[in-house]
């Protein structure tokens, strides 16, 4: 199980609701978070609390794609969530094949390769999280290429592909394809792709995966806009722009959108979350508040002009990325109907904004944090707090609270617990160590959230995971590498400092020496701003209580359900959305790092999940395995 926790560490939720603009047909699934603004929300209700218990494999295929690490290619996991559109279900693969699937009976229909380089140097390994699909609406019906599949792979292309045949569209780039390595400071081992691009009017929209811990000058995390029939450039938008190189002191970059972006077709605009400017733990390179990183960011989708922004995390020293996608709906407060972004972030904090200006619906405020006593460090004075809803993950732990499986576990994290810097969440990283709470991969990841808009409920799975955090001077820092605690040790090259991490683990047991349960499930009344109710999530196994980390996100459904994978162990369940009680579950061959998504054909409902393991977890077992469950 030690070697599962440090692999992580390498990678880096009164009135009726309005109903969505943009809503697809009930029977589909078109976009990632099924909506275009990602509620990840579905009206089907033939499976329901009553029946779920009798959900049965209705199908399984297998893509062939898998790679344990040893060939020279890095190692695959399975994150995708497949598309349902027009009687096809369409998904991608760790070596970024496109495949066509009869909904059914889970047969190929084709498939397409781009023919990546899995050898890419790519910090998250061999993944895809999905495609998407663009309809040309100046083509006619069944003229080539009306239908588009669009991928952004691991080793920076954009390739488009016809819906009905997987065959490239000869109209886009050259041969379907276009690069996306014309970027600033461009290196194959620190760029690469792994969500799905977005797609709005005739744009198709990407960011990017940056591997910002190993230098401080960075490539630019620039977001880019498509022409969708011709891959041509449209506009570019960088959340650090380039004029910063007029600044002798700022050296940075990364502040990347890698996560999944989502549209709103009425007002024209695309919201993109942005992760951390590099390097993640020490910001004296790279002083001010570091806008617009950390941030939910409101793009007109026609220019790439910014209309709003609101940044999460003030002069980021922890790598809390917006790595949750941001989620639009609509909320009654105040008593009226508001258009709102909810945006989550790994510090465990939700916000609520209002979608036209960007201003928080539920109050947010600027509280004092802890300040840095490293040289050469200027901290943000403070950080945004926001008053409701509370926190979905702790963040502060005393030595009172230390766990441990065996009284020698818990006494040796008490004392680990009084030697570090421990001030609670936003306790800057130190030279003595700090311990970082929830953690970098803490709180809400990209796993996201679902939205149940006639319940106004936000269904959220968290993790909490502490870390110890230590920055090393440059003049120490091979030494300590080679003789020092076993962990992650990143160069930050450019910087005064080195960085050291490693999850905040009990010596024996390798389990987190913080209060169980590690890994909740948590419903969000967003009309009141409260907790309605948590239940652990996942285990880690053996004599280990209920409750772990997971990767990968939950949906929701009309039939009063809420479907979740993503735990260590290899389980989908399924809560009561109304109270939290759990009604069933299956086991995987695999863990199902990854989002489910439900469709119906000839009124039959089958939910469905990719079951491969996590491309950082040796201790799981790899699969490539699709599963549909379907009531007998």
């Amino acid at each position: 199980m030690k070697t599962f926790f440090l692999a992580l560490f390498f990678l880096a939720a009164g009135l009726p609701a309005l109903p969505q603009a943009g809503a697809v047909p009930s029977s589909d699934w078109s976009s990632y978070g099924n909506d275009p603004g990602g509620m990840r929300y579905s009206k089907l209700t033939e499976i329901n609390a009553a029946n779920v218990s009798q959900l049965k494999v209705a199908w399984e295929f297998h893509t062939g794609d898998i790679s344990d690490g040893k060939d020279g290619r890095r190692r695959s996991g399975l994150e995708t969530t497949p598309l349902m559109v027009d009687g096809t279900l369409y998904l991608t693969t760790a070596f970024n094949r496109v495949i066509a699937l009869d909904p059914e009976s889970g047969k190929q229909r084709w498939a397409y390769d781009p023919h990546i380089d899995q050898e890419w140097e790519s910090g998250d390994g061999l993944i895809n999280r999905g495609a998407a699909i663009w309809i040309d609406s100046k083509s006619e019906g069944q003229a080539p290429c009306h239908r588009r599949v669009f991928e952004a792979t691991i080793d920076a292309q954009l390739v488009a592909v016809d819906a009905g045949s997987g065959a490239p569209c000869a109209g886009f780039g050259k041969d379907g394809k276009i690069g996306l390595r014309d970027v600033p400071g461009f290196r194959s081992g620190w760029y690469h792709i792994t969500s799905p691009p977005a797609v709005i009017d005739d744009l198709v929209i990407v960011g990017s995966a940056i591997d910002d811990n190993g230098r401080a000058d960075m490539p630019s995390g620039v977001v880019r806009a498509f022409d969708a029939r011709s891959g041509q450039l449209r506009w570019s938008w960088d959340p650090i722009p380039p004029s910063r190189s007029a600044d002798q002191k700022w050296l940075t970059g990364a502040a990347n959108a890698w996560s999944v972006m989502v549209v709103d077709r009425e007002r024209d605009l695309v919201f993109v979350p942005t992760g951390s400017a590099s390097p993640d733990y020490y910001g004296g390179l790279r002083p001010g508040d570091n806008k617009w990183a950390n941030s939910v960011v409101a793009l007109h989708a026609k220019t790439g002009e910014v209309a709003w922004g609101f940044q999460l995390v003030h002069h980021d020293l922890w790598d809390y990325d917006s790595a949750a996608p941001p989620l639009l709906a609509t909320l009654p407060h105040e008593g009226r109907n508001v258009p709102v972004v909810i945006q989550g972030n790994k510090t465990g904090f939700l916000y609520v904004l209002n979608r036209d200006t960007g201003k928080p619906v539920f109050p947010v405020e600027e509280r004092p944090v802890p300040q840095s006593d490293v040289p050469g460090e200027v901290t943000s004075p403070t950080q945004p707090i926001p008053v409701a809803p509370p926190p979905l993950a702790p963040q502060h732990v005393s030595a009172d609270d230390a766990w441990g499986l065996t009284p020698e576990d818990r006494d040796a994290c008490r004392t680990w617990i009084h030697e570090l810097r421990n001030e609670g969440i936003f306790t800057p990283p130190s030279l003595k160590g700090t311990l970082a709470i929830p953690g970098n991969v803490g709180g809400m990841t990209w796993s996201g959230y679902a939205f149940d808009p006639e319940q106004n409920l936000l269904f959220v799975n968290t993790n909490n995971f502490p870390t110890k955090v230590k920055l090393i001077p440059r003049a120490e820092f091979v030494q300590e590498m080679h003789k020092g605690e076993k962990g992650e040790y990143t160069a930050q090259t450019g910087a005064p400092y080195g960085m050291f991490r490693r999850p905040f683990l009990s010596p024996q047991a390798h389990l987190p020496c913080v209060l169980p349960p590690w890994g909740m499930l948590t419903a969000v009344d967003m009309a009141k701003g409260t907790i309605r109710w948590q239940v652990p999530l996942g285990s880690f196994g053996g004599p280990a209580p209920a409750g772990a980390l997971s990767l990968g996100g939950p949906i929701v459904t009309a039939g009063g359900l809420v479907f979740v994978a993503g735990t260590y162990d290899p389980y989908i369940r399924a809560f009561d959305a109304k109270t939290g009680k759990k009604l069933w579950e299956a086991k995987l061959p695999a863990s199902g790092h990854a989002m489910p998504m439900t469709y119906s054909v000839h009124g039959k409902q089958y939910l469905v999940i990719a079951a491969g393991g996590h491309a950082h977890i040796d201790e799981e077992p790899q699969g490539d395995a699709i599963l549909a469950f379907a009531l007998p």
